[in-house]
């Protein structure tokens, strides 16, 4: 009996402690990602489907400047892009759909859906109910594991993101809304990096169709 005493007064601070933890790496990540105006990194991602068991990787490099300028552009599979120009976001995809650009408006919901780093850490607390998910190795660096989920709409329904202790976040997990599971790695970033203003904007390649998302509904 007094083990289990013992044992049910060590819980709460134990718990306290996990939740402090959790708060001061998101406190971390917010401090770190508002000091950001450019970057550049690259990345490996794996998009899981849990209808069909089937995982598709990727990877490449993505530039920033923000608030609304975004560039990635794979390596894996070559020559797939995703573009925001501050007023459009262009998805040019040729190892899936060949042969067109889909070119939707900027909007939050979509520059959410995509820009997930920006979503993850502007204004979390109001935005998401946080938890503590332990501590982990990634990519030979410590982080806190910390777990979201939304409180209102958003494009995933839980995500959880690994901080390091510099507030940086080195991988991601999200289960997005259409039902695939997305993890990102971030292999190497590169805060307020030079970034040519040509890195976001785009140009159809020759023969290439044009589609407006508002075509696609």
């Amino acid at each position: 009996m007094r083990i289990l005493t013992s044992l049910s007064l060590l819980l709460p601070g134990a718990l306290a402690a996990q939740a402090s933890a959790a708060d001061k790496a998101i406190d971390r990540a917010v401090a770190a990602y508002s000091s950001v105006k450019t970057a550049r990194a690259t990345f490996e991602q794996s998009i899981t489907n849990a209808l069909t068991g089937s995982a598709i990787p990727s990877k490449g490099e993505f530039e920033q400047s923000r608030p609304d300028r975004f560039a990635f552009r794979f390596s894996d599979p070559k020559g797939d892009v995703i573009i925001s120009d501050g007023k459009f976001v262009w998805l040019y995809l040729p190892s899936s759909t060949p042969g067109q650009v889909i070119r939707a408006p900027l909007t939050a919901d979509l520059e959410g859906s995509i820009d997930l780093i920006g979503a993850f850490f502007s204004n979390p607390r109001a935005r998401y109910t946080i938890s503590d998910a332990g501590e982990a190795m990634i990519g030979g660096k410590s982080t806190r594991a910390v777990t979201l989920v939304p409180k209102g709409d958003a494009g995933f329904t839980k995500a959880r993101v690994w901080i390091d202790g510099d507030g940086m976040l080195q991988q991601f997990e999200a289960q997005e809304n259409n039902g695939v599971t997305r993890r990102v790695r971030i292999v190497t970033y590169e805060r307020n990096a030079t970034v040519a203003s040509s890195a976001f904007s785009f140009k159809p390649p020759k023969g290439v169709k044009v589609v407006n998302s508002d075509n696609l509904r």
